[in-house]
């Protein structure tokens, strides 16, 4: 009963809101963890040859970057809104709006990471017969992926709270609910969607450094290698 009155006087906290809305708040996360997904991993592709020409051909690069950050300037709203007549009211306006915010920080970090490779470790693997393909991804993408990582868990973290935003035409995961709930003025599931959202943001960056430190694994040898000399 008193799991009842909690829905009744429109509490915060609301176990029974948990309980009797279970299905809603997975199939919500679902939707959520499924937009968040796929819009990094097309950034990831979009962004990872971008970067790429940028370094290749100067005069590519400060357009690349100019525009990518103009791209994230545009307020999400407006950046739906636009896209809209061209996908209509689909997911697909969600993904490519979160795809090209998550531009500038990918291809910024990309850049940062390449620019941060030694000379001497390209010198070296040239002398060893690498070609411009096994030393990009050979060499110096995985000295670069410190900051490649860095950039990577940004964008995550940023996407998973804009995802939120695609409430306004239906495909907005856990901010369906956000945005429903605060119609209403249904307080439980206001709080329970928004700490959802800041879990999987959590969750993610956490997912994202574990993988970090699985790919680097001189990054720890070399710190443990400083600490034993201090």
């Amino acid at each position: 009963m008193a799991g009842q009155n909690c829905l009744i006087t429109n509490e915060w906290i609301c176990g029974e809101y948990v309980r009797t809305r279970g299905q809603e708040l997975t199939d919500a996360t679902l939707q959520h963890v499924g937009i968040t997904l796929a819009s990094v991993a097309i950034g990831l592709l979009v962004a990872f040859p971008l970067a790429l020409l940028a370094r290749r051909w100067r005069g590519v690069a400060g357009p690349v970057l100019g525009l990518t950050t103009i791209l994230y300037t545009v307020p999400s709203l407006a950046m739906f809104s636009l896209l809209v007549p061209v996908f209509g009211l689909s997911v697909a306006v969600v993904v490519t709006g979160l795809v090209l915010y998550s531009l500038t920080i990918l291809v910024r970090n990309i850049l940062a990471g390449l620019a941060s490779v030694p000379e001497e470790a390209r010198e070296a693997a040239r002398g060893m017969g690498y070609g411009p393909v096994r030393l990009l991804f050979g060499v110096e993408l995985p000295l670069a992926l410190p900051a490649l990582m860095a950039g990577l868990r940004i964008t995550t973290v940023s996407t998973v709270s804009l995802t939120t935003v695609g409430a306004i035409i239906g495909y907005g995961g856990l901010g369906n609910l956000i945005y429903e709930g605060m119609h209403s003025f249904f307080k439980a599931q206001v709080l329970t969607a928004s700490a959802l959202c800041v879990a999987l943001a959590v969750l993610a960056d956490l997912a994202l450094l574990l993988l970090q430190r699985l790919l680097t694994p001189w990054a720890r040898a070399g710190k443990r290698k400083k600490e034993a000399a201090s």
